[in-house]
């Protein structure tokens, strides 16, 4: 049985952690609304942006081809792997990483290339020796996202499937913000950009197709519409990422302060009854002593 000064500085051990969780979720919690709130604004653009983007494409004559348009062969992909860059968010960082790992597998006879956006999974799949070819480190460790880093990730990938890589298809893998207590993997095609069938179902709800003007040729359209479609997926997703991890923090802070509670209850009970059994020792030792003499 531990004596009391070791019950003693276990306690205040445990104290001090739940000082750290709790000021940790206080923090979460400040961070979330204001990733809530971008994320909710986000939302209807890049929703909207998706819908025009792909009816347009539907639109086009056969004969029209664009880079970010055109379907290719189905040899080599992009895995583009949106983590966090700490960790103390429970399962966040392992269900993203869960999915990249089911993907490698059911796309193992495909030449798959890695671009990790988060320190965890980059850390994780760089000790397996898996092909990285780029990674971004700190753009959601802050809490928030810059319009220009989505940007310049962008830019990047559209590089990449438009140049000599040979890149087929890239995917984007990342945490959809449901609630505090709820977020849900994506795995998005985002390269090359899908057109919508003309049997399937119009994305507004409609029965038909919304038709188009076009004021310019498509090429002019496309060329400037495309890669800020592109910008505006790969934002919302670092601000649908974000906006998960804070709230995926705040749960398991909360989580970890409770314990910690628990675990500070249990060890003052255990310390009472250990004083109070050193107490009646000294007193029956008192006792018998007396009545020797």
């Amino acid at each position: 049985m531990p004596n009391l000064l070791d019950l003693r500085r276990r306690i205040k051990s445990v104290k001090n952690t739940q000082q750290i969780t709790k000021a940790m979720k206080m923090v979460a919690a400040a961070n979330l609304k204001r990733a809530q709130d971008r994320v909710v604004t986000a939302r209807p653009f890049a929703n909207k942006m998706t819908q025009v983007m792909a009816a347009l494409a539907s639109r086009t004559d056969e004969n029209f081809h664009h880079p970010l348009l055109d379907a290719r062969g189905d040899e080599r992909y992009l895995l583009v792997l949106v983590t966090a860059d700490k960790g103390l968010c429970g399962a966040f960082n392992t269900n993203l990483i869960k999915a990249a790992q089911t993907f490698l597998r059911e796309h193992s006879d495909k030449n798959v290339e890695l671009m990790p956006v988060g320190r965890k999974g980059r850390d994780f799949f760089k000790r397996r020796k898996f092909s990285i070819v780029e990674e971004y480190i700190g753009l959601t460790g802050k809490g928030r996202v810059d319009l220009s880093e989505a940007q310049e990730l962008a830019t990047d990938i559209i590089k990449r499937f438009t140049g000599d890589e040979g890149i087929d298809k890239v995917f984007l893998i990342y945490n959809e913000f449901k609630t505090v207590l709820q977020q849900r993997v994506v795995i998005d095609q985002l390269l090359p950009v899908a057109k919508i069938e003309a049997d399937d179902p119009a994305p507004t709800g409609d029965e038909n197709l919304i038709d188009y003007i076009y004021e310019q040729s498509p090429a002019e359209i496309f060329s400037v519409l495309l890669p800020r479609f592109i910008e505006s997926q790969v934002f919302r997703a670092l601000l649908e990422s974000v906006a998960s991890e804070q709230g995926a923090r705040m749960t398991a802070m909360d989580s970890a302060s409770k314990n910690a509670r628990e675990l500070i209850d249990s060890l003052t009970l255990n310390m009472n009854r250990v004083r109070q059994a050193a107490i009646t020792n000294e007193i029956i030792e008192i006792v018998s002593g007396a009545a020797a003499l």
